[in-house]
This record gives structure tokens, sequence and C-alpha cells, in this order.
């Protein structure tokens, strides 16, 4: 990809690109671990889901989880990307406490999944296309506690073997917002598919981001690594700190050494974790108690056809099906509960090819718009679809104005109910008698002589009598015989 979109940030000497790689590491989704039957439960007592396997007692041999497999390799097909047909398990050596079996059970040179790539969108209509290298599968390590005691730092397995992805793209990343933009398209594509639930807090999804900084157009330049990140907002504080303090070593006449760094969120700063002179070598080789995965074609293609319909497909059938705006397609289609509540509605109305934009506004500005005010996620929301698309069609059957559909919108939020029978039982139809609107105008005409010949002089001041019927009629006068009526009134 090409710089387009770069961010460039001025420094003392001039322009500075930043060059930003992400190493995500996602969590599948699976009841039990990637080499084991133990089970990948979230919040158990430590140790509590702890099979021999996971322990690496001896004479213990790993057996691969099929769904795990099957999940990879969705996810590869859902990132546009090569589905490698063999792949080998390799077994990376290291030392560390929560890492029992002293080696992670990894891919190294022949992962499950190949190049692809991933389209985000930016504002202002804007995109990039971030190419994706890899995907591979391995293991999840222990955790080490060291909160638990003054003397001693404990060490909980309930992790270990749990199977990751490790998605790694390519250095194609100019800004901090495209990096936030990156993974939150990434985490969305995630959960459509069904392969990570994308909880950032339980660390089901979390990143290593590699930063490092350029004048534009000149070769890459070193970069450190930012280990562990955990929140999109946070991806993106780190990547702009870290982007500044490269910048001002290299201005100063130093050079920025390869490291590991950590970023402290409550300084918002990076800080250094380890140098590249302690990096490990991992000395990797072929797992030799695992077979090398083999797919058929066959066996690819079944995977494919079985895929959901995906945020960038589910959008442009939204745009071209009920007209609505790239923006606004973009925003149902985040998350999939959110377009699968949009779709609900629209399955509810009597028309849907008059209400499709109706519907995704109502969704949008109403719905979403109160659901974030009180914290709330879609699937919480008090306000159900087939109540959301009868408040629609009430709109769109003119039996309410959009005033009095608010006030109903806040009575089934409050109260619940059926929108229909509460607009009946409670006098909310909007007023279309003419004769009754009528004696409305010309009694507000008659009490405001000066206001007509403001009207007559400058026709925009309507307006003002548009609002004051409807203030008077309780917000149940039709608006458009409203203006209709004072049109004719006052000769404009």
């Amino acid at each position: 990809m090409s710089a387009t979109g770069s961010k460039l940030i001025k420094g003392a000497t001039g322009d500075w690109e930043m060059v930003i790689g992400l190493e995500v590491h996602a969590q599948v989704t699976s009841n039990s671990k990637l080499f084991s039957g133990a089970s990948t439960e979230f919040g158990g007592e430590p140790n509590s889901h702890v099979s021999l396997v996971d322990a690496a007692m001896p004479g213990m041999l790993p057996v691969i989880n099929e769904a795990c497999v099957r999940q990879a390799v969705r996810t590869g097909l859902g990132l546009n990307a090569k589905i490698n047909l063999r792949s080998v398990f390799d077994r990376k050596n290291y030392f560390y406490p929560d890492l029992p079996q002293g080696y992670q059970i990894s891919q190294y040179k022949s992962p499950v999944v190949g190049e692809g790539e991933v389209v985000v969108e930016l504002g202002g209509g804007d995109s990039v296309t971030v190419g994706i290298e890899r995907l591979h599968l391995e293991q999840d390590a222990g955790k080490s506690l060291h909160d638990q005691s003054p003397t001693m730092s404990f060490v909980d397995l309930n992790r270990s073997g749990v199977a990751l992805m490790e998605i790694v793209s390519k250095p194609d990343i100019r800004s901090s917002e495209q990096a936030k933009a990156y993974v939150t398209k990434l985490r969305s594509i995630l959960r459509y598919l069904g392969t990570c639930d994308g909880d950032m807090e339980k660390g089901s999804l979390r990143a290593d981001v590699n930063v490092s900084v350029r004048k534009p157009g000149t070769p890459l330049g070193t970069r450190c690594e930012i280990k562990n990140m955990n929140s999109i907002a946070f991806i993106g504080q780190a990547i702009e700190y870290e982007a500044r303090r490269q910048i001002g070593i290299l201005e100063d006449g130093g050079v920025i050494d390869q490291e590991t760094r950590l970023f402290d969120p409550n300084k918002g700063e990076t800080r250094s974790m380890r140098s590249k002179e302690e990096a490990h070598d991992y000395r990797y080789f072929p797992d030799p108690d695992l077979l090398p995965l083999e797919f058929s074609e066959a066996y690819v293609a079944e995977l494919k056809a079985d895929l959901p319909e995906l945020p960038d497909q589910k959008k442009a059938r939204f745009i071209a099906g009920f007209g609505l705006s790239p923006y606004d397609a973009s925003v149902l289609v985040a998350e999939r509960e959110s377009a699968d509540f949009f779709e609900t509605v629209l399955a509810d109305l009597a028309d849907k090819a008059r209400d499709g934009k109706l519907a995704a506004n109502w969704v949008i500005n109403e719905l979403f718009g109160r659901l974030n005010k009180e914290g709330r996620d879609i699937t919480g929301s008090p306000v159900s679809a087939v109540q959301l698309g009868t408040i629609v069609d009430l709109i769109g059957e003119g039996t309410i104005s959009g005033k009095i559909a608010k006030d109903l919108f806040e009575i089934v939020w409050q109260e619940g109910g059926d929108p229909r029978a509460l607009v009946e039982a409670r006098g909310m139809k909007q007023v279309t008698d003419l004769g009754a609107i009528e004696k409305v105008v010309d009694d507000i005409i008659a009490a405001n002589p000066d206001k007509v010949a403001q009207a007559k002089a400058k026709p925009a001041l309507i307006g003002w009598f548009v609002g004051q019927v409807m203030k008077s009629s309780g917000g149940k006068a039709n608006p458009q015989t409203v203006n209709d009526l004072l049109k004719s009134k006052l000769g404009i």
C-alpha cells in the first residue's frame, strides 16, 4: 500500500511518517483448548481448567482440536486470505514460569493461513487496505499472579493451552487513527464469523503494536514493539507517544534501539521492557508429537460456502437495497447484533421500500443514541425491534407525527407495550381533519397581524406560524397539512 492517507508529524527537522504493523492475538471461540479437552470458560477458580496435557505432565501428548482448526480456516476465508492446504506446528522454545512445557506449540514457517487483506473505512468516506501477512494457530501461556503475596508469585494455568489465532498485518498502517480503525474492523469480522468474541477486557483480543518512523519516501526505520495492548483507545495513545518519542531521539542525533516496550495508560507513555540484546533465540523446530495439518480443496470450499454475510457485503446490500448512505450503513453493520436488529425492524415493516431510510434513522439516532446515553448495548434494549418497527410504520402511515413518535418511543422505553395500542388508548393520533386544523390556523393568523405582514414580505417566516399551530394542537396536527393551509391563507 502507498502512503496515501499518511498522517505526517511535524518535527524540528521536517515532516515524519509513522509506519505501523500489528500482531493481533485472538482467542478462538471453542469449548475446549487447542490440544486438550479442558474447558476454555473464563473466570474459573485458578488452576481449575487444567488437564494433564496443559500442565505438561510426563508422557502426555497433544491431540489437535479440529474445531479450532476450522475456526482458523474460516477466519482466513473471512480475511480474503490464502488457505494453506498443508501447515506445520512448531515448538517455540523459551522458559517462563507460566509455560509449563518449556516451549509453546505455535506455527512458524508454514502457517495455516497466508496473505489476505482488510479494507478499513476512515472518516470522510476514505478507506485503506491493510495487508495480512499470515494467520497462525498457537497455544496461549498461563498467567503469573504477582499481587497475591508480598514474597511469592503464583501461576494460574487456566489459560494455558487455550487456542489463539495470531493475525499479523503488513506494515501498511500510517496513523493511529488507521490502527484503531483496523483493530475495530478486524474485531467486527471475527465477531460476525463467530471465531472470537473480541472481548478485550477479558483478554480475548489483544495486540502487539510495532511502530517506527521515517522521513517520507526513505527506507523503513528501526521499529519498537509495544506488547499486550487490550484497548483500542490505548493503542492509539501508545502509537502517538511512541512515534513522537522516536522522532525526538532521531532529531537529537540518537538512534532507535529495537526493543520491546510496555504502555502505561496512567502516564500515557511507553517504557522499555527488554532490548534486542536480550531477545530470545526461540530455536523453532517442527513439533514431533503433531502431524502436519493437511486439507483438501473440498474441505475449504465447504467451510467457505457456510460463511455468514460479512460486514462489507452487508453494507453494500443495505446501500443498494434500502437506499442508505454509506455512513448509515457502516454504523448499522459495525456489530452483527446491530445489523440483525435493523433487519428485524425492516422485516416487521408494512412497506420496506418506503421505510428503509426512516427505519435506519430511528435505529441510529433515537435508539443507538439513547442506548449510548444510558451505557447499554443493543442486546439490552428496552425497545424491541418489533416495537420500533411498529413506531416507524405509524409514522409512515401518517397516524402519528415525528414529534408524537418521540413521545411514543419514550413511553415504550419506560413502560413497554404495543405502540399501536398505546396510540389508540392515549389519543396520540395525528389530526388530519382539515376543518379542525383550519380553525387553529385562522385563530393564530387573526391574533398576529404583525407577523402576517412580516411573513408576506419574508416567506421563510412561515415557520413561526407552523410552530404555533403545532404547539396549539399539542403536536398532533399534520405538519404538511398545516404548511399547505398557511401558504394558502397568507397568499405565499
